[in-house]
């Protein structure tokens, strides 16, 4: 257990009471009570933060919905920072899909009808003359780590929600907390509220630049911004100032920490797949990307030959030349296939190649989806592919559940046992044709981009390079149980992610100071210890009054 740490506290009475980062609620001690004129005000009774949470477990357990239960969590967030995150730590994988999706997803688009208090910062276009001076208002006398922002244009795949967006961005910046340790209050959740047209403001660099002047040791966080806009904006800030974008760094790590352990199992590299990417949007070029990348890097491939591996299937099917400009989407250019490659294919009227025939040709060691289209990979891609290689990679990585490409089960029935199998949500063990359970990892994000993040904000870092994206995917990969046992899990358990988020932070501040991108003077084996120091953990400290103290 943490030692209890000390606070000099400014506030008293109900100004304290009132502070979510300050108050304790009936945890105050009897000291305490007299010290900030609390004595009257609470009931006799000093509870343990285990008794607290135990309460609000039972105050939350009768609310019947998930939307209620998220309702419930928000308002006590609103009213104690440490009870919040004490009580989701003690039922992390329970709480995480009420706070997070896919319960945010119903609360994000019942915004307007669920609103009770502002949280964050809403950056609103027809205010942009005061940006600087609401922006500033925000950070006075605080000290920031992260910065989680959203556009809302592609919420969780609800599509865009307005101010609505404020609620990713909030959700975001509590899993950074809960699993990574990132202190809450030295976090900024920002919604950039421009409609439905954004390019005017994201054109506009005034809000990057306000984060560069003001917070130039924060990390900045890009979350849901619309495909066209993604990429884009990693590109053009990433050598100015530590950027990421969850949605396509976040997936594309996680997604090549399975493939890693996946090749672990199968004893070959990456550079040796046949990568088939089922859905080209943000996520799979995302990934597609990642991966490429780290075939250059651990590999030693070109970046030429590296693409030469990836086939990718869009709206109009596998992405080649003779589908033109207007139908190959922009950042596929590296991807697109040669027709000659395919003069033979069997195609649609539309000269479009479909996934099966591009499974039979390719014979895939991989199959990623990120397409949102159930039951895409039917029995027959599934056994095609089956047939081209002993240990097939099979990832429907699409959510909500319900538009998964392919259930597990099926998977695994189709390959007689042979595949190797992680799913974008959660799905119960597979009966292998021996009678053994075969566990699903959950390629979830949050099993990395904590501790990325962390990593980058711990070492100081003026950029999260990539690089130090593939050292913490390195580091969750070789956590992952089938490397003990073939037919484990290709990934920790999602009740392990603090502790893996840890390791990742830690080889993330690693590697930062090798390349020389820390801002800190550590050594590398300071930096264990350093984190741990660094981490926030939802436990009560001791207070003591003090008029110029923290409030």
């Amino acid at each position: 257990m943490p030692a209890q740490p000390t606070f000099r506290v400014a506030l008293y009475g109900d100004a304290i009471l009132t502070n979510p980062k300050w108050n304790k609620g009936s945890a105050f001690t009897t000291a305490e009570r007299k010290a900030f004129d609390l004595t009257g005000r609470l009931p006799y009774r000093v509870n343990t933060l285990d008794e607290q949470c135990d309460r609000a477990y039972d105050q939350l357990q009768s609310r019947e919905s998930p939307l209620r239960k998220n309702s419930f969590l928000q308002s006590l967030k609103d009213q104690n920072y440490v009870l919040y995150y004490a009580l989701i730590s003690r039922h992390l994988e329970e709480l995480i899909p009420i706070i997070y999706t896919p319960t945010e997803a119903e609360a994000i688009s019942n915004y307007s009808h669920l609103f009770r208090r502002s949280e964050g910062l809403y950056l609103t276009f027809p205010h942009q003359d005061s940006m600087e001076e609401d922006f500033l208002e925000q950070i006075k006398g605080r000290d920031i780590d992260l910065v989680v922002c959203s556009d809302a244009e592609q919420i969780l795949g609800i599509g865009d929600q307005g101010v609505g967006g404020i609620g990713i961005a909030s959700a975001k910046a509590v899993i950074y907390a809960l699993i990574a340790g990132v202190n809450p209050s030295r976090t900024l959740s920002i919604t950039l509220d421009v409609g439905t047209d954004n390019e005017e403001l994201l054109n506009d660099r005034l809000f990057v630049q306000l984060v560069r002047q003001y917070l130039p040791h924060s990390l900045l966080h890009f979350e849901d911004f619309g495909v066209n806009n993604a990429k884009r904006l990693l590109d053009l800030y990433q050598d100015k100032h530590a950027v990421f974008n969850d949605d396509v760094q976040g997936t594309g790590a996680v997604t090549l920490a399975t493939l890693m352990s996946a090749v672990g199992v199968t004893k070959s590299k990456l550079s040796d797949q046949r990568i088939v990417v089922f859905g080209a949007g943000t996520a799979g070029l995302g990934i597609t990307r990642q991966v490429r990348d780290a075939m250059v890097t651990l590999d030693g491939l070109s970046p030429s030959e590296a693409n030469k591996r990836f086939y990718l299937l869009d709206r109009c099917g596998l992405v080649k030349a003779s589908l033109g400009r207007d139908q190959i989407r922009a950042g596929l250019e590296d991807f697109v296939r040669p027709d000659a490659e395919w003069a033979d294919a069997q195609a649609n009227a539309r000269g479009e190649v479909g996934l099966l025939e591009v499974v039979r040709r390719v014979r895939p060691t991989v199959l990623v989806g990120c397409s949102t289209v159930a039951g895409a990979f039917g029995e027959d891609v599934v056994r095609e592919m089956a047939r081209g290689t002993a240990r097939p990679i099979i990832l429907p990585l699409s959510n909500p559940s319900r538009l998964h490409e392919c259930t597990p089960q099926d998977a695994n029935d189709w390959t007689d046992g042979r595949a190797l199998l992680a799913t974008g949500s959660p799905f119960p063990p597979c009966k292998m044709p021996n009678g053994k359970d075969y566990i699903i990892a959950e390629c979830n994000n949050a099993l990395i981009y904590p501790g990325l993040g962390f990593g980058a904000i711990v070492s100081s870092s003026r950029a999260l390079t990539d690089t130090m994206i593939i050292a913490g995917t390195q580091r969750l990969a070789s956590l992952a149980p089938a490397l003990k046992d073939p037919d484990d899990a290709l990934l920790p358990d999602f009740g392990s992610a603090p502790a893996v988020n840890f390791e990742v932070a830690v080889a993330v501040a690693e590697q930062a100071i090798k390349e020389g991108t820390a801002g800190v003077d550590w050594k590398v084996e300071e930096v264990r210890e350093k984190v741990r120091d660094r981490q926030w953990r939802p436990i009560y400290g001791e207070y003591v009054y003090d008029p110029q103290g923290e409030r």
